[in-house]
């Protein structure tokens, strides 16, 4: 008898709880950001006549001339694999992180040998998560004279896209100005050049 009025309440409780917390609570937080943020809540996907191409949120290899690239990706096997998200966890002294930054050095200035400018430390290094879909603005102009001569644009009406493309800080004080290199990407795959 004793048992029985202390283990109804606490089944009770779990089960109210489980209801609230494990149905009730995730339903409504789903319902209200698709009511209020539908992108968002859908993983800011981008579509390119009616197929879906990419995710502004998840960075994408690029190594073509006439593209821009983004940051180096950490994720193994595969570059940008949002399953295996993380770090590289390689410290500044280790040598395997030095070979990474000498070979993307090398590959940028094989790609544009004439560019004698400071590479950008975001052009050579990954991020945190290894998923990074934005670049600094100084990584975007870094490799604009490449993508201008690529495409056969002036780099003046490259330069104008990267400033269209570029996003400020969030509420004009958090975190650093950036551009988004599949949008930007995208933007220089739909411009018309202006003669």
């Amino acid at each position: 008898m004793i048992m029985n009025t202390l283990l109804r309440p606490v089944l009770v409780l779990f089960v109210a709880l489980t209801v609230i917390t494990g149905i009730v609570y995730p339903a409504a937080v789903t319902a209200i950001a698709q009511a209020v943020f539908p992108a968002q809540a859908n993983g800011s996907l981008i579509e390119k006549n009616g197929k879906l191409i990419g995710s502004a949120l998840i960075g994408q290899q690029f190594d073509r001339n006439d593209y821009f690239w983004g940051r180096l990706s950490a994720t193994t096997p595969n570059p940008y694999n949002a399953q295996s998200s993380s770090g590289s966890n390689l410290g500044p002294t280790h040598p395997a992180l030095a070979d990474e930054v000498k070979g993307r050095l090398a590959a940028l200035h094989k790609a544009d040998p004439a560019n004698t400018a400071p590479v950008p430390v975001d052009l050579v290094t990954s991020s945190g998560s290894g998923l990074d879909p934005d670049i600094s603005p100084a990584a975007a102009a870094y490799q604009a004279p490449r993508v201008a001569r690529a495409r056969g644009l002036p780099q003046a009406q490259v330069d104008e896209l990267i400033a269209r493309n570029t996003t400020g800080r969030q509420f004009g004080l958090l975190g650093e100005p950036r551009v988004n290199v599949l949008k930007l990407n995208l933007a220089l795959d739909e411009f018309k050049p202006v003669h």
